[in-house]
């Protein structure tokens, strides 16, 4: 395919329209002068392919590509070129039935722009999809070589010019759909994300709502269902029980009458024998009356008369024995008190003893402290005065001081002679005693011996009474203090009974049904059981409560039933049975709701507000459970009525809202309630209980302790008589003979040490005394330096001395005060032994004379015991006669109560068949009635009558209890109204809906994501296809690129190579070849050089994937002459299957072309000639008729001839 002719009307500089035709298929030229509007033939064939940079074209809009911007009265601009597509290999996809096309493009100022392909409108993506598929891509031309490409060439970056082959190997398509695929991907993307969310967040939750819906719905029908079918089969038992009763009615009237008149017969004949037996007891009463009615009220009045006198005596003994007790306790107490305070006392006597100890040591401290104080100031002054400190302590100058020391050498001496004299002395009189020692020997040692034994029983004992663990009078605390225990227990048992005297109704005896019963099956009464957790709610409790609060709990319905039967029970009650007990409580939704409409301090489950244990919670939710208590009552009127709870509430003060309907309330007694009060009863109980437990371990540890006691007492005495023994034979050992040998023998050795210690010490102190006296005499000689120095060190000692006197002083001051303590509270406990010696005297008195009363008092208490027994005896006698007579009276007395009670029997037997008669009267009128009124509200029981009550039909009340069904229809009704209220009847409907929604959903996402990967996988493909064509290219270009270079340039060669380290796929640089000498910087060539680089990369891309039409605008305008006739020849010679437009103003270059156009520029507007200058172009063109020339180029320049176009 190649250009034809091309007309161009208003574009540019061509005002007029102007055709330019005859281009050659091969090599065409055009030139002339600068501004001629050779340029503007170019910018119109790239207006016609569709460019979009105007900038390429030297356009800043549309408008500017009209003549004069519009302003001659050409307000449009149109370019039209005639394609020969004859040649259909190169024919764009599409256009191959054509052999020529012909496109327009029309702009008009201020309008819109068009294409036309032959004569037809086209849209502008046709047109450039056309000119793509030919390789004609004008916004990323290949194919066009505008001024200034060459330059751009030079500069390209290595991606630069790999985008250059991509270009030539026709891919910058692919690469243009591949980003329109992209950006579908994202819409796909965006698209999907919108799916997912209209899924998750509207027809997901939605879908799930429904379907719970539709669970809820179609649990509602069953239950409907069911209701249904169950209120027709207790509606059909009701119907045939009426019915039977009906029909049997009439005979069941005759046998109820005629056991009637046997009833009767029955009565008459007991109450005739009831009136015979009365006569016949009123006669052996009457008898035994008269007979022995005076004599046993005598009898027993001196029986009564004789109990008191004993009572009294026994009374009077046993307040005796207390108080001789009592007086007996007293003094062992006081014994005791008295023998604690001696301990006491003696105690403080050791501490006093030591703290005197300590105080004079402290004293002494201090003084000798304050004595040195008074020394170190004498000192002081006497040093300040020129005296000195001797030896001694006194002050004196150092002559005299070295007098002292040499008479105290002199006297040492002399000591030391008499010390020697004594030392003989002593040794002298040692040996004859140690021979006297020696023969009392024997008895010490057997003296001596029997006190290590002593000692060694003595602490025996002591360890024995250590392991007692007992202190002395622990026993007598245990006493008192169960004698104080049994008063509080008297007391609470006392309390106890008068708290439990107050409730009557709590008192429930039984006996026990059978052998080995457990009584704990039976836990007692309800108000027994339960503990109120707030006292305040006590009598609303009681109201919930009511007449249950004095029901019987058992463990099983079987201990009820043998209590009933078997426990002679004395009064009438209720009992619960755990394990059948029909407990219920309030839904926790329902207490909740109450809790919120009067606030959760305001009203609470009443089950709530009481404890007890475990087994009886069944029992407690019977009693509590389906009742709210409110503080108020305006809270229990809201609460009660409220069509959410509908509960029965009571108020705090006793009010009861039943939701019924009903209201009671009104005074109540002031008193306590009840429940409160057996609060009461119960903690006192429990107090009680734990009293005893105590007792019961009190008397426990009495039993121990007093086994204790007596071993304790007994070891007690032996250990104070041994210590009697230890100090008798201490004494003994002390006082004989060969004690005071042993004495004696003790002080010589004491003396002989004594005198041996001072010899052995003399030559220490003579040579002491000896190194004074020279110390002395150095003072002397060197006196004013000794007498500084002692002055200085006098005053440091005086500082030290008076600090240690005070602090001396304080201790013992402090001492003094503890002691006049101490002395005080000793003085107090000797005066308090005093009087505790005072006391035992008076209480040995009183139990002196206690026991004298006591004495007295039992004689008269043995004499009235006496007079008892007597009074018995002859009471039991005359007793004994009356009871036989009294045994008759009451054999009698019991078979006569035996036939009134039979006859109360049959006489209730009578009622309860006269009732029987009456009620069976209106229960056959009742249930006529109520058949004939049945069949008119139920249509549906003539046609099913005949299925009631049989087998394995509908109405099979063996296999379907009415019982059982009457609870199973109550609580499947509840269900019913609770679904009701929550149900959506239209969840069926709405489901399908937003199902069928959902999967026309689902089922797009699946298209939009198989899209999306097929899209994904193509691009992926074609991907690799693209570098597979580019590398391909490349290999190619690059050979074309070498070869067109050496013979643009000769004896030089050029490559293409990617970058160090890279692929070609990254990029690809120049490299030029000087023989060996290879330079990969074109900066070091000459312009020209780079300028013939560039051009031959770019005539190399135009080998490698031929466009139809290539256009060469100046691209000669940097190289000489010799390299633009080698360009021109190049040409010709490289690119014979494609269509060459060249702008050139250099002959080398145009002189080359078959056919060459001039423009010029006449009166304001371009004009264009054609010249033909090849037979070749004459031969190929047939439009062709201009005559042809074979001479030399400089002949041809001369011979050619001028054609008009």
């Amino acid at each position: 395919m190649y250009i034809k002719s091309v007309t161009i009307d208003g574009f540019k500089s061509y005002a007029q329209r102007t055709v330019i035709t005859g281009f050659d298929p091969l090599f065409n030229a055009i030139t002339g002068l600068n501004g001629s509007g050779k340029s503007n033939i170019l910018d119109a064939i790239c207006f016609l392919l569709g460019i979009t940079n105007l900038s390429h074209v030297r356009a800043s809009n549309l408008q500017d590509l009209v003549y004069k911007n519009g302003q001659a009265g050409i307000t449009k601009a149109a370019v039209s070129i005639t394609f020969d597509n004859s040649n259909k290999e190169q024919s764009p996809m599409g256009m191959e039935a054509h052999n020529e096309i012909t496109i327009t493009r029309q702009i008009v100022i201020g309008g819109r722009n068009k294409y036309l392909i032959n004569g037809v409108n086209a849209q502008n993506s046709r047109v450039s999809d056309l000119f793509r598929s030919v390789g004609l891509n004008v916004n990323n031309p290949h194919f066009l070589i505008m001024q200034g490409r060459v330059t751009k060439v030079m500069n390209m970056k290595p991606p630069e010019i790999l985008s250059m082959i991509e270009e030539a190997t026709g891919t910058s398509m692919y690469e243009s759909k591949k980003d329109s695929a992209q950006k579908m991907i994202e819409k796909k993307e965006n698209k999907l994300a919108q799916i997912n969310q209209t899924l998750n967040e509207e027809i997901t939750p939605t879908l799930q709502k429904l379907r719970d819906e539709r669970a809820s719905y179609l649990e509602y029908q069953k239950v409907q269902r069911e209701v249904e079918r169950l209120t027709r089969l207790l509606i059909a038992y009701q119907f045939m029980i009426a019915e039977n009763t009906a029909n049997n009615a009439s005979g069941d009237l005759d046998a109820l009458k005629a056991e009637k008149e046997q009833i009767e017969q029955q009565v008459q004949h007991l109450k005739e024998k009831f009136e015979e037996m009365t006569k016949e007891i009123q006669n052996l009463e009457h008898a035994l009356d008269s007979e022995a009615g005076v004599t046993l009220k005598e009898l027993e009045n001196n029986l009564g008369d004789s109990e008191k006198a004993e009572a009294k005596a026994q009374s009077d003994l046993t307040n005796q024995r207390n108080d001789v007790n009592a007086e007996k306790k007293k003094l062992k107490n006081l014994q005791k008190s008295k023998a604690e305070c001696e301990a006491t006392n003696v105690a403080k006597n050791k501490s006093l003893a030591k703290l005197e100890e300590k105080f004079n040591k402290a004293e002494n401290e201090s003084k000798k402290h304050s004595d040195a104080y008074t020394e170190s100031q004498n000192h002081f002054q006497a040093v300040s005065t020129g005296l000195a400190k001797a030896h001694d302590g006194i002050e004196a100058s150092w002559n005299s001081q070295l007098l002292n020391v040499k008479k105290e050498i002199s006297e040492f001496q002399s000591e030391l002679k008499k010390t020697d004299m004594r030392l003989k002395h002593a040794n002298k009189e040692l040996k004859p005693k140690q021979s006297q020692l020696k023969n009392t020997e024997s008895s010490y040692k057997r003296d001596e011996s029997v006190l290590k034994q002593a000692q060694q029983v003595h602490d025996n004992i002591q360890k024995k009474i250590d392991k007692l663990d007992y202190e002395d009078g622990k026993k007598e605390e245990l006493i008192q203090e169960k004698r104080n225990l049994t008063h509080t227990i008297s007391q609470l048992r006392h309390r106890t009974q008068d708290l439990y005297n107050k409730f009557p109704a709590l008192k429930f005896d039984y006996r026990d049904p059978e052998r080995n019963w457990d009584r704990s099956r039976v836990k007692g009464l309800v108000a027994e059981l339960i503990d109120v957790n707030d006292i305040s709610a006590a009598t609303a409790l009681e109201v919930v409560a009511g007449g249950r609060l004095y029901n019987v709990v058992v463990d099983t319905h079987e201990t009820g039933e043998k209590l009933l039967k078997h426990g002679q029970l004395k009064r009438r009650c209720t009992i619960i049975p755990i394990n059948k007990v029909a407990a219920r409580s309030l839904d926790k939704q329902v207490v909740q709701r109450a809790k919120s409409i009067v606030g959760a301090d305001n009203v609470n489950l009443a089950l709530s507000l009481v404890g007890g244990d475990t087994d009886i919670e069944k029992a407690l939710e019977y009693v509590f459970g389906t009742t709210l208590v409110c503080n108020t009552m305006q809270n229990a009127n809201k609460v009660a009525f409220d069509p959410n709870v509908k509960a029965r509430t009571v108020t705090l003060a006793g009010e009861l809202f039943d939701p019924s309907g009903t209201l009671t309330g009104g005074s109540r007694s002031q008193a306590s309630p009840v429940l409160a009060e057996l609060q009461k009863l119960k903690s006192s109980r429990e107090e009680l209980k734990q009293k005893e437990k105590d007792f019961v371990g009190l008397e426990k540890e009495i039993v121990r302790v007093s086994s204790v006691a007596e071993q304790f007492y007994e070891l007690n005495n032996q250990i104070r008589l041994k210590k009697r023994e230890i100090e008798d034979l201490q004494a003994r050992l002390n006082d004989g003979s060969h004690g005071r040998l042993l004495a004696e023998i003790k002080s010589l050795e004491s003396t002989i040490n004594e005198c041996n210690q001072l010899l052995n010490t003399s030559n220490e102190t003579l040579a002491n005394l000896h190194e004074r006296a020279e110390e002395l005499q150095r003072k002397i000689e060197n006196a004013p330096a000794e007498r500084a120095r002692e002055l200085k060190e006098a005053e440091s000692e005086m500082k030290r001395a008076g600090a240690l006197a005070e602090k001396s002083q304080l201790v013992a001051e402090t001492i003094k005060e503890e002691l006049s303590t101490l002395r005080l509270e000793m003085q107090e406990l000797t005066q308090e032994s005093s009087e505790y010696d005072e006391q035992i005297k008076s209480a040995e008195e009183s139990i002196s004379q206690a026991q004298e009363r006591y004495l007295a008092v039992k004689e008269k208490s043995d004499a009235a015991t006496e007079l008892v027994k007597t009074s018995k005896l002859n009471l039991k006698r005359h007793r004994d006669h009356i009871q036989v007579v009294n045994r008759d009276i009451q054999e009698r007395t019991k078979a006569k109560a035996t036939v009134h009670q039979e006859a109360l029997q049959w006489t209730r037997k009578n009622q309860e068949q006269e009732s029987a008669i009456d009620k069976h009267i209106q229960e056959s009128k009742d249930a006529s009635d109520k058949v004939s009124n049945m069949l008119e509200e139920h249509d549906w029981i003539k046609n099913d009558r005949v299925q009631f009550g049989k087998t394995g039909s509908a109405y099979d009340f063996s296999s379907n209890p009415p019982k059982e069904a009457a609870r199973r229809l109550e609580k499947l009704q509840e269900t019913q109204e609770r679904l009701s209220r929550s149900v959506n009847m239209r969840a069926m409907s709405l489901l399908g809906k937003a199902e069928e929604k959902y999967n026309e959903l689902v089922k797009k996402k699946r298209i939009v994501e198989n899209d999306k990967a097929k899209i994904h996988r193509t691009i992926e493909e074609l991907d690799q296809m693209k570098n597979e064509a580019v590398t391909k290219a490349y290999v190619q270009v690059n050979k074309n690129f070498s070869t067109i270079f050496s013979a643009l340039l000769p004896g030089a060669t050029a490559k293409l190579a990617p970058p160090e380290g890279g692929s070609v796929l990254a990029g690809l640089e120049f490299h030029v070849g000087f023989g060996d000498v290879w330079k990969t910087n074109l900066n070091e060539l000459s312009g020209g050089q780079r300028s013939l680089v560039a051009l031959s990369l770019i005539l190399a891309m135009l080998l490698l994937k031929p466009a139809p039409i290539y256009i060469l605008d100046e691209v000669d305008a940097a190289l000489d002459l010799s390299h633009t006739q080698n360009i021109g020849g190049m040409l010709r010679e490289h690119f014979k299957h494609s269509q060459f437009i060249v702008v050139s103003l250099k002959d080398g270059m145009f002189n080359n072309a078959n056919v060459l156009f001039r423009t010029k520029f006449v009166d304001g507007v371009s004009t264009v000639n054609r010249y033909a200058q090849s037979i070749t172009s004459t031969a190929r063109n047939p439009l062709s008729n201009l005559p042809l020339s074979t001479a030399s180029t400089n002949q041809q320049q001369r011979s050619r001839k001028q054609a008009q176009v």
